[in-house]
């Protein structure tokens, strides 16, 4: 959930996306998100972006779409998808505190290049509340990779967007399908209700 997708001036309006079809998720990851925090659940922030000299960016991802202003180009808010520039940063409404641990991916995934799985193994988590944009990209990324790893996902489909309204309802479908191949749909309030009475620990 960063400004750089979600906000005007950000990567995902200069690609020509209008980033209001993200912003009617921020509500109820507001909400999952402090239910979380009441229940004790471990809080996991992920941020996709690069190093400054895009040495962990591969060409094919600098070029894709012959863009006016792309990866690591100057934008509006700072470098476009550079760690630690104003872009790159959490929305303010869902802004980490203290102790929430933090995830700078260079990929679509949460799990490549990154020590998520260890810190998943670490904790004994098996399962993932997984909320975020976009359903079709890095949430379905992540999903499938969490998958692969043996971890149950459960999706809020309210609590994830995309700026395609035909992938959002496709990419849900595709999570869910076939008895849950790649994990379970929900929404926020049946979530935040199982948190509530304490189902997840």
């Amino acid at each position: 959930m960063q400004r750089d997708f979600l906000e005007p001036g950000g990567f995902g309006e200069l690609l020509g996306n209008d980033v209001s079809l993200l912003r009617n998720t921020i509500e109820p990851c507001q909400k999952v998100l402090l239910s979380a925090r009441k229940a004790g659940l471990i809080i996991i922030h992920t941020r996709e972006g690069h190093r400054e000299d895009l040495s962990d960016a591969p060409h094919s991802k600098l070029t894709r779409g012959n863009l006016k202003t792309g990866i690591g180009d100057l934008g509006p808010m700072g470098r476009v998808l550079i760690r630690g520039e104003p872009g790159h940063e959490i929305i303010s409404e869902l802004s980490p505190t203290k102790g929430e641990i933090i995830i700078d991916k260079p990929g679509k995934g949460a799990f490549y290049q990154t020590d998520l799985d260890f810190i998943l193994k670490n904790k004994n988590i098996k399962t993932l509340i997984v909320c975020g944009v976009t359903t079709e990209v890095c949430v379905h990324t992540t999903i499938r990779q969490a998958n692969d790893r043996g971890y149950e996902c459960i999706v809020p489909a309210d609590c994830v967007g995309s700026y395609f309204p035909e992938f959002q309802k496709i990419g849900l479908e595709m999570i869910k399908a076939q008895g849950g191949i790649f994990g379970w749909v929900s929404d926020s309030k049946r979530v935040t209700d199982a948190l509530s009475k304490r189902v997840f620990n």
